[in-house]
């Protein structure tokens, strides 16, 4: 796809230089030249192409989304059984819980 993109542009500034560089021709028209003929198109033609790609994009991040609001999040951490105060934290980032001296 990026090969005819590519050799389009080509073309098309070639056909801007020409019409720059011509005894009739100007830089005004050159530039409308390769706007018109060039860019406008080739834009135009690589948003229709790259629809399919967008598409399955967008259905990849809904279906990762949708997981990931199914499954609730799991924590490692499992509580503390006993009535007892720990001795220690049971996660680092969790500290331990005791009475104030």
């Amino acid at each position: 796809m990026y090969l005819i993109v590519i050799a389009w542009l080509y073309v098309v500034l070639m056909m801007a230089v020409a019409e720059a560089f011509s005894t009739q021709g100007s830089l005004l028209g050159a530039v409308i030249t390769f706007l018109l003929y060039g860019l406008l198109p080739l834009s135009l033609v690589i948003y229709i192409m790259n629809t399919p790609q967008r598409k399955a994009r967008l259905k990849a991040e809904e279906a990762l989304q949708a997981q990931s609001a199914q499954a609730p999040p799991v924590s490692t951490v499992q509580p503390d059984a006993g009535g007892h105060a720990p001795g220690r934290a049971q996660d680092a980032a969790v500290a331990p819980v005791r009475k104030e001296p």
